[in-house]
């Protein structure tokens, strides 16, 4: 069977227009910008209006990607949305998302690997792709994590925002696009970072908690064996790699893989600042945001990288 390359034709991304500052949060709980930012280099983060669903997100961000790659609706063929916030507990959000987007052909389904789920979703994609059961698929981490904080617990609600972005791949390219992907799990963890609701057993929704310093220990070791298990995958160094976009779930969680790695600092995308922890979200919204200012640019190597509740994580290496 002929195997096609999935290469990244568009990427577009969304956030809404709520903008919740440092100083708003020193409202709400005992904090301050000084304590926040020393802690996760975050300074703000959006949140979705009261009527503004995933969905919504994940549809403005798709009609940029789908701008940016020059493609329409009737060329899609392969809907992914990776959220851990869905519109509702079934349908899927991504058939929501096809709706919206007026497409009645094809496929569309979720993917919930939380953190981890835009690269979850990127590989099912690329999959799909490479076995020639679509043509373009569109992938997107969405997220609504102001819905499911606990607003009175400081250590999680000043970290978390809400947001989109989506990727087009289609298959084709010389040269370019996504080379290899490596995922993990161990549920072993997943008291670490969960939400104590869910349908089954409680019959809610539930409140994110977390254990911070031991998510953290385990982000830094997983994230940098995973991406140099994957690197030495591709036969490629980390000193050839051009970027590295990171989930942007805590500045110091970047600062200490790419100490690890021994990657200089400037190589490492960062907009956690911006919007805080998008979950799904995280990677487009970064990469988009280094491609819209010229960082990164077409024949550049970008490594991805995230880490998630599960615990989930892994890599993705690209050619863009």
């Amino acid at each position: 069977m002929t195997q096609h390359r999935s290469r990244i034709a568009g990427i577009g991304t969304y956030l809404p227009t709520r903008i919740m500052t440092n100083a708003d949060m020193s409202a709400l709980v005992d904090t301050s910008d000084e304590w926040i930012r020393e802690r996760t280099g975050i300074a703000q983060r959006h949140i979705a209006a009261d009527d503004e669903y995933t969905s919504d997100l994940a549809v403005e961000a798709s009609r940029a990607a789908l701008a940016h790659a020059g493609l329409g609706t009737e060329n899609i063929d392969l809907i992914i949305v990776a959220t851990a916030t869905p519109d509702l507990t079934f349908p899927a959000t991504a058939t929501i998302v096809q709706h919206k987007l007026g497409i009645h052909h094809g496929a569309a389904f979720d993917v919930h690997a939380v953190c981890s789920g835009f690269l979850y979703a990127l590989a099912v994609a690329d999959n799909f792709i490479k076995a020639g059961q679509a043509t373009n698929a569109l992938v997107i981490g969405a997220e609504t994590f102001s819905r499911i904080l606990d607003w009175t617990d400081r250590t999680t609600c000043v970290l978390f925002g809400d947001g989109a972005g989506a990727m087009v791949l289609s298959a084709g390219g010389e040269g370019e696009g996504l080379i290899k992907t490596h995922l993990r799990s161990d549920g072993q963890f997943c008291d670490l970072l969960y939400v104590d609701g869910g349908p089954s057993r409680t019959k809610t929704v539930g409140h994110l908690r977390m254990q911070g310093n031991q998510v953290f220990r385990h982000a830094v070791g997983k994230i940098a064996g995973s991406m140099e298990e994957l690197a030495g995958m591709a036969g490629v160094p980390i000193s050839d790699i051009d970027w590295f976009v990171p989930h942007q779930a805590n500045q110091r969680i970047l600062e200490g893989v790419a100490k690890k790695l021994a990657i200089p600092v400037e190589k490492v995308i960062s907009t956690v600042g911006r919007h805080g922890n998008t979950s799904a979200a995280s990677i487009p919204l970064a990469f988009d945001a280094a491609v819209q200012d010229g960082r990164i640019k077409r024949g550049d190597l970008v490594l991805m990288e995230a880490l998630g509740g599960g615990f989930t994580w892994g890599a993705a290496l690209a050619r863009y």
